[in-house]
């Protein structure tokens, strides 16, 4: 079946080694569908890989410094948008989410009419493979503070498996990417879509550590992302605040 209104987001950073076999993948899941590699890898190797394909679908962004994930996404999102597609998912380009998922993901946002809908793995059904034990404490006692301060309805904040409708794609580049250009966007981006009235769901999923390739992530951009969910709260209760006197101005 043709994926036509799809499109699929990639942020990279040095993902030569990963990157082609993920093209091949989206493409045998989701036929049709567009791809969108946005790259901050300091040389082109992983642009070239892309490029090397030689597919119509396929388009890649080489920015040529490491802007963050955030901003990788939200420049992605656009490029998909002007193409025509009424569906955005963004996926990691290590394998660490399994490709395999994509149709049932679509399929469930489509039919549930969700805006957001999150591949979390911390629901009971979820599973982690391969990940050291720091990072596995670290990302659990984050996503529960996050939960704690934010209160969006959802288990896993901050992983960047996830499919957006076209409204809620407009909005991340309208109102997103204000608070960090990191990872610290993940949450941005579900307190605005959840907190403006639109639908957020998860689903659980398998992640798995990466075994090929470089990570992205630094301590620099972990520390970011803490002192960030601070600023989060406080568009969060700005927000509300929005919302509440929206309702009381409507009642009049």
């Amino acid at each position: 079946m043709e994926n036509a209104d799809l499109g699929v987001v990639i942020p990279s950073y040095l993902e030569g080694a990963n990157i082609t076999k993920l093209i091949t993948a989206i493409r045998q899941f989701c036929p049709g569908s567009k791809i969108v590699v946005v790259d901050d890898s300091p040389n082109t190797e992983t642009v070239d890989a892309v490029n090397g394909m030689k597919l119509s679908q396929v388009h890649t962004i080489h920015r040529k410094e490491k802007g963050g994930r955030g901003s990788a996404v939200i420049e992605g999102i656009q490029w998909i948008l002007n193409q025509g597609c009424n569906w955005v998912i963004e996926m990691d380009a290590d394998f660490s989410h399994p490709p395999s998922q994509l149709p049932g993901l679509l399929n469930e946002a489509k039919t549930k009419r969700l805006d957001l809908l999150i591949a979390s793995r911390y629901l009971p059904t979820s599973q982690i493979t391969n990940w050291p034990l720091t990072r596995r404490i670290f990302s659990k006692c984050s996503n529960t503070l996050a939960r704690t301060l934010l209160q969006v309805p959802v288990h896993d904040y901050t992983n960047g498996y996830r499919v957006y409708s076209k409204g809620a794609a407009n909005l991340v580049l309208s109102s997103c990417g204000k608070l960090g250009k990191g990872f610290i966007a993940l949450s941005e981006i579900l307190v605005n879509v959840y907190y403006r009235g639109m639908a957020v769901s998860e689903v659980p999923t398998q992640f798995t550590n990466r075994i090929r390739g470089q990570s992205s992530v630094n301590t620099s951009e972990i520390t970011s992302a803490l002192f960030g969910l601070f600023r989060i709260l406080k568009l969060k209760l700005e927000l509300v605040s929005s919302e509440k006197k929206k309702c009381q101005t409507g009642n009049r």
